[in-house]
């Protein structure tokens, strides 16, 4: 899974370079590859393995070798850009903020990830599971974040924000969300974020904005349901069209829309959640990701270094949490990253 999707990364960019990390017998047919560099390390964090077990045991795991690529040395320097893995999220979570500590004026980082929607485009979200627990000032702080990767990622100088909610009235929500969206309107009144105002769950799919933020509790609840949601669908469809040999015939004659439609809801085309926050790029592909999946993953990666995902994300929490003095700290400068890739 992970060796043919790194050739094919490597075959449809010829500007970029990876860096392999993991068992010698696994790395065994790289050997040779051009724009490729292979490093070993002798221990594998399983699925199952606590965080502990990563953080204080397994010191030459494959996980934390490929994160430490991308930690800068005292000149500012590292190995590689970007760093993406299939591994325990857990894990690549505790690891990679250990390894590389989160940007000042970020208390937690936040995954992040995109959804499809009915524009044919797709949304972003976060937090998509890293944080149950969050203050107003941590929502503003995730806004921030993901203005920053939108506005790397797809170009958009100015990406609407919205505020998962119960309701798009203001007075509706926990008192915890009333005060992120007070927070909020007062950075997109200040011109730090465009903040469309709150948002519910059918917004995501609608596309109303580019961006919907939440708690992690929340985000992963509402990612396992579109999941399963899309499952679902699939599998119904399935059913209706080989019910009789009559649907079967209809289904051949409508296998060209069939298509279209399976490709829409593939989750493999939106593979690569963003671990923002840290001083380096970090990116979570599915455990189950097949090769499809993995390279998109790593595709996510390679656009978000090449077009300063870090420097993006400094400069908005430098410009909105020095301006909002309540929300977090002011930030300090990283270096540009460029391409180069550990997986």
């Amino acid at each position: 899974m992970t060796l043919p999707a790194c050739r094919s990364f490597l075959d449809q960019h010829p500007q970029a370079e990876l860096i392999l990390v993991g068992k010698a017998e696994a790395l065994a047919p790289a050997a040779g590859w051009a724009r490729c560099r292979l490093v070993e390390a002798s221990e594998v964090v399983e699925m199952d393995d606590p965080v502990e077990i990563a953080l204080r045991k397994k010191r030459d795991s494959s996980m934390r070798v490929a994160i430490q690529q991308v930690k800068r040395n005292a000149e500012g320097v590292s190995e590689a850009d970007a760093c993406v893995s299939a591994g325990n999220t857990g894990a690549l979570m505790a690891v990679a903020r250990y390894l590389l500590k989160t940007l000042e004026g970020i208390d937690r980082p936040a995954i992040a990830s995109v959804m499809p929607n009915q524009h044919g485009h797709y949304t972003t979200m976060l937090d998509l599971g890293a944080n149950v627990d969050c203050s107003a000032e941590h929502l503003l702080q995730f806004a921030v974040m993901g203005s920053a990767l939108v506005s790397a990622v797809d170009g958009k100088e100015q990406p609407t924000v919205g505020l998962l909610n119960i309701g798009e009235e203001v007075i509706k929500g926990s008192e915890t969300i009333k005060r992120a969206g007070e927070l909020l309107r007062a950075a997109s009144l200040a011109g730090h974020l465009n903040f469309h105002g709150n948002v519910e769950g059918n917004d995501i799919f609608k596309g109303t904005t580019d961006l919907v933020v939440c708690d992690g509790f929340v985000g992963n609840v509402a990612l396992k349901t579109a999941e399963g949601l899309a499952g679902m669908i699939t599998s119904f469809l399935k059913q209706e069209f080989t019910r009789t040999p009559l649907t079967k015939l209809v289904a051949m004659l409508a296998m060209p829309t069939l298509k279209r439609f399976s490709r829409r809801l593939d989750h493999r085309r939106f593979n690569g959640a963003a671990l923002l926050g840290l001083r380096g790029l970090v990116f979570k592909s599915h455990g189950s990701a097949d090769a499809l999946a993995f390279e998109n993953a790593l595709n996510r990666a390679y656009d978000a270094a090449r077009n300063r995902l870090l420097d993006r994300v400094h400069d908005r929490i430098l410009e909105t949490l020095q301006a909002l003095p309540g929300a977090g700290q002011s930030a300090a400068q990283p270096e540009a990253p460029a391409a180069r890739h550990a997986a």
